[in-house]
């Protein structure tokens, strides 16, 4: 979805309420705290306190679970992995990762159960959003299982 934050807030929420999702997760600060800002609940929120590389701006948020975990940038860590999955399975959580949670979306959708919606941010775009298909889920497993594994 190209848009402003509003924009882009305002259609996640309309999606949201259309598809009632059996899990709504946010990647990233900023469409976090954008989300958050507009009135959005998510079940889950994945933050590294980073937004391009540079300091996020905070944001307060209400969650029943707190997930510590890290993840290298441009990696996939297993611990990160194990965090997330814990958390959309429990719900009402936020997953703190110590740097960097881009390529985590991709564990979110394949740890999502299908139905859920997984929103992550575009930088200077807007948001993309990815339904947790059966299809979708097999296909990021297809690329995860072809990324490069760390000795």
């Amino acid at each position: 979805m190209v848009g402003t934050p509003s924009e882009c807030s305002r259609k996640i929420k309309e999606v949201q309420d259309a598809e009632k999702p059996r899990r709504l997760i946010l990647v990233g600060d900023t469409v976090s705290r954008n989300a958050n800002q507009f009135g959005i609940k998510p079940d889950v929120m994945i933050i590294d306190h980073k937004e391009k590389r540079s300091k996020a701006v905070e944001f307060t948020y209400e969650k029943t679970r707190v997930f510590r975990t890290r993840n290298e940038p441009g990696t996939i860590d297993l611990l990160a992995w194990n965090a997330i999955a814990e958390a959309i399975e429990k719900g009402d959580s936020v997953v703190i990762v110590d740097g960097e949670e881009d390529l985590l979306a991709l564990v979110a959708v394949a740890a999502a159960p299908e139905g859920s919606l997984v929103v992550y941010g575009q930088p200077e775009e807007g948001v993309v959003l990815v339904r947790a298909s059966m299809e979708m889920k097999n296909e990021i497993r297809r690329i995860v299982d072809n990324m490069q594994r760390a000795d």
